[in-house]
């Protein structure tokens, strides 16, 4: 029996929507970063993207345990003597909750241009409504 590869054309991709209000962050982030993926498909292939499309809804009112929503610290330099700039995980929370979630579903992709071709599939929404009816996206529960 032979080792089934799949090609590119072979790869059926979905439009799925999740809805992390009240969710754990960390949790949801790493089952997305799976589906985006494709690891959870029968035909996952290391160097051909398989995953699927993700929309995260209501991306601003995600749970996070303890108290690192005041104390969790995101690090930045700018490159110049003195530039380490900190903003917090609140402070992205209240600002630009898409960056938290790109970022953390970065951090779980491979770093190449296979990654970076599969977190262009990812699209994250403050609230409840988002642009990508045509596509008739399903809805998907991933747990806590």
């Amino acid at each position: 029996m032979r080792t089934f590869i799949p090609k590119p054309s072979d790869v059926n991709k979905k439009w799925y929507v999740v809805d992390v209000a009240g969710k754990t962050f960390g949790r949801q982030v790493g089952k997305i970063a799976r589906v985006l993926s494709g690891k959870n498909k029968p035909i996952y292939t290391p160097h051909i993207d398989v995953g699927d499309y993700v929309i995260i809804v209501n991306a601003s009112k995600i749970e996070i345990s303890g108290n690192k929503r005041t104390e969790k610290q995101y690090l930045h330099y700018t490159g110049y003597p003195g530039g380490l700039r900190s903003k917090s995980f609140q402070h992205y929370l209240n600002h630009t909750p898409d960056r938290l979630f790109r970022n953390a579903v970065w951090g779980m992709l491979p770093k190449n241009r296979l990654g970076r071709k599969m977190l262009k599939k990812l699209f994250v929404y403050e609230g409840s409504e988002h642009p990508h009816k045509a596509q008739k996206p399903e809805s998907l529960t991933l747990g806590s």
